[in-house]
């Protein structure tokens, strides 16, 4: 497939994006930085500017390209990740508008330029814990795509409007956008933080003791691209385990006493659950923490 991807010269893009190349999936990066990857262009493109994103959507991926004579092809997808992607890197304002405005703009000229895929990144902190004020409990475990999803800071706000901005478009064009709520990303190096996340239980609340490796994450928009004529979807992109040597339902009951269950969880079951993502889409992780540490 011909791919647009913004972002991808982020944390989680720069793995995402040759896990895709290997693929076979041929990729054009849109970001304000270059990314390292043979293969692959980067655009500098500033995606919060509509008139940009118009013009890259519909340009050659590079000079080959123009040996054809019939102009840029079809792009088959866009897969959208580039933002701000944390809060207390700009002010808060700044977050939320750069962060709705360049997904309203990818969606607008996507299904306006006759691209009929494009996933999204939505976030963890959607689900209202992670850049709360204060310590917040989650109402129930698991998180699962039909939570109540209810984040007071700027950032989990703005992935909350992109949804809404996702839904809207798929129901007006009948285009497929999938969401991605994307756990906290650990790159293969970030391994040797998880002892520390063991020993200390309560600083891995704040991502409901929950991961999501950034190859494993590659699978998961690769298993999206080739899944059509789901419409309007969100899938947890998380890995399938939870961050503890314990059991989970033992381990929430010490960690998490005042969230009820609203379902069994599976031994090692992830409070942010991927059921969705395995049922519907066939993932099957990879890179499950305890082959690392």
């Amino acid at each position: 497939m011909r791919i647009v991807f913004t972002g991808g010269s982020g944390k989680a893009g720069k793995h995402v994006v040759p896990w895709l190349k290997a693929k076979g999936h041929e990729i054009l990066n849109l970001d304000l930085k270059p990314l390292d990857c043979p293969g692959v262009n980067t655009l500098i493109t500033d995606v919060t500017d509509s008139g940009q994103v118009f013009n890259a959507l519909s340009m050659h991926f590079w000079f080959d390209g123009y040996e054809t004579g019939k102009g840029p092809a079809k792009v088959d997808a866009v897969v959208h990740f580039a933002a701000i992607p944390r809060v207390l890197m700009a002010p808060d304002n700044t977050t939320f508008s750069a962060n709705v405005v360049s997904t309203y703009n990818i969606i607008e000229a996507a299904v306006k330029l006759g691209i009929r895929k494009v996933i999204i990144a939505s976030s963890e902190t959607t689900y209202g814990v992670c850049f709360a004020e204060g310590d917040k409990d989650y109402h129930s475990f698991p998180l699962e795509e039909d939570y109540d999803i209810d984040p007071m800071d700027s950032y989990g706000l703005s992935k909350l409007v992109n949804e809404k901005t996702a839904r809207a478009f798929a129901m007006r064009t009948g285009a497929d956008i999938y969401a991605l709520r994307i756990g906290n990303v650990i790159e293969p190096h970030e391994y040797d933080r998880f002892p520390g996340f063991l020993a200390d239980p309560p600083s891995r609340k704040r991502n409901a003791w929950s991961y999501i490796d950034a190859r494993d994450l590659g699978q998961i928009v690769h298993l999206c691209l080739l899944r059509d004529g789901l419409g309007f979807q969100v899938f947890n992109a998380v890995n399938d385990t939870i961050t503890a040597n314990e059991p989970t339902e033992a381990f929430l009951k010490t960690w998490a006493p005042n969230t009820p269950l609203a379902r069994p969880l599976g031994e090692r079951e992830a409070p942010l659950s991927n059921r969705k993502a395995r049922e519907v889409l066939g993932f099957r992780e990879e890179h499950d923490w305890r082959k690392y540490v």
